[in-house]
């Protein structure tokens, strides 16, 4: 369980990253360590915080960390079936269920390995996300500019280089460069926060042309 350690101690790191950018946002150091506690899904507390820096309005700025932190619960209804976890634990068990701890248990090759890690990666991750999150919320006043450093782009590169290995077909692959058009694109003329939730409709879009596609294929051989 060497690599569900390496992904919990690797990710779990960057935890400093957005304790800084919180930090720096205007955010607190309670509200940044609970966001860390509570919530547990980097990308979600990213497009939080990134969109109070920049002047969005609070409920569209948590509406797409919502949005974001969505996808957890279809991990979650995988994982229920490869881990078969006791009914007592699940909602404990549930706090953890991120696109680490889904990538490591799905790829194991026994629910027994499965187990594993995914205790191995949410455990060392929760716990290293969270100290680092403190480190970095108290050092930010040190650190200055997080956009001078760079800092404020760790979580979300973090978050890129674990979807792509998982974008495999074609498909998928479409949901995710419409998704980043229409995210790009609108960023200019939109509050902050509004785009992700625009991006949000790449996947019914990418669905309802291939849809429309493969009817057209039928109706042409008939």
């Amino acid at each position: 369980m060497r690599d569900a350690l390496g992904v919990g101690v690797a990710v779990g790191l960057s935890g400093f990253a957005f304790g800084v950018t919180s930090a720096g946002g205007g955010l607190t150091l309670m509200q940044t360590c609970a966001l860390s506690l509570l919530v547990f899904t980097g990308a979600s507390q990213f497009a939080l915080v990134g969109a109070l820096a920049a002047g969005g309005n609070p409920f569209t700025a948590a509406a797409g960390a919502f949005f974001l932190g969505v996808r957890n619960a279809f991990y979650g209804l995988r994982l229920s079936q490869v881990l078969a976890l006791p009914r007592v634990v699940r909602p404990f068990a549930a706090q953890w269920v991120i696109d680490e701890t889904a990538a490591v248990a799905l790829a194991q090759p026994t629910r027994r390995s499965a187990r594993i890690g995914f205790v191995v990666t949410g455990l060392s991750l929760y716990v290293l996300w969270n100290l680092t999150t403190l480190l970095g919320a108290l050092g930010a006043g040190a650190i200055g500019d997080t956009g001078a450093w760079g800092l404020d782009a760790a979580g979300p590169a973090v978050f890129l280089a674990l979807l792509a290995p998982m974008l495999k077909t074609t498909t998928e692959r479409a949901v995710a460069a419409l998704a980043v058009v229409l995210g790009l694109g609108l960023l200019p003329v939109l509050p902050a926060g509004v785009p992700v939730l625009v991006a949000a409709l790449a996947a019914p879009v990418v669905l309802w042309a291939q849809g429309r596609r493969e009817a057209d294929v039928r109706e042409g051989e008939r």
